[in-house]
């Protein structure tokens, strides 16, 4: 086995392979400030699947997202509407809400991908990869140069990350996910 493989196996449960360390980890993480950018992936093999590469133009943000706090669907009774006001409920993964909170906070920066590294009952904290697209290194490169084209402009805040994929119901085809493409409002739209 390769050392991606194992640390893989490490981060299958990683508060039982790793304790000390994983506590160590959240009550540094805790006193952080909710943005951090760092020097390199938490989780190698991840951010390496993922397409984080470790050279100029690549960018590594550890993002803390609050937990709960969302709203619940409305419980249809008979009651005064005062009682029972209730906003729209957020449609995003707590991921999809990580990816843009770091976008915003790196504005000349393009998300590439994020994934999980901790929670405790209070946060979720993701590491998001993110892309210098006015970088040389990154327009030298044919792989990512894609991302410095006017079409893939604040992709996160449109939906065309994985996690935004995901959020919207991408990820299936064919029977059963009629409604989906090109999205959901779309569909509605077309049925009127």
């Amino acid at each position: 086995m390769g050392i991606y493989s194992y640390i893989k196996e490490l981060w299958k449960q990683p508060k039982k392979n790793m304790p000390e360390l994983w506590k160590e980890r959240l009550i540094k993480w805790r006193k952080e400030p909710v943005t951090v950018r760092i020097d390199r992936p938490t989780r190698l093999d991840r951010a390496r699947a993922l397409g984080y590469k470790a050279k100029q133009g690549y960018i590594m943000v550890r993002q803390r997202v609050n937990r709960g706090g969302r709203t619940r669907e409305k419980i249809r009774h008979a009651r005064r509407p005062k009682t029972r006001r209730h906003r729209k409920i957020v449609a995003k993964s707590y991921q999809q809400i990580a990816e843009e909170r770091a976008n915003r906070k790196y504005v000349n920066c393009e998300v590439l991908n994020s994934y999980w590294v901790a929670q405790d009952g209070k946060h979720y904290w993701y590491e998001v990869i993110l892309l210098d697209k006015a970088h040389p290194s990154i327009m030298k490169d044919k792989a990512t140069r894609w991302v410095a084209e006017p079409q893939h402009r604040g992709r996160v805040f449109r939906g065309l990350t994985s996690a935004g994929k995901k959020s919207r119901g991408l990820r299936h085809k064919g029977k059963g996910a009629e409604k989906v493409r090109p999205s959901l409002r779309a569909n509605k739209r077309r049925a009127h």
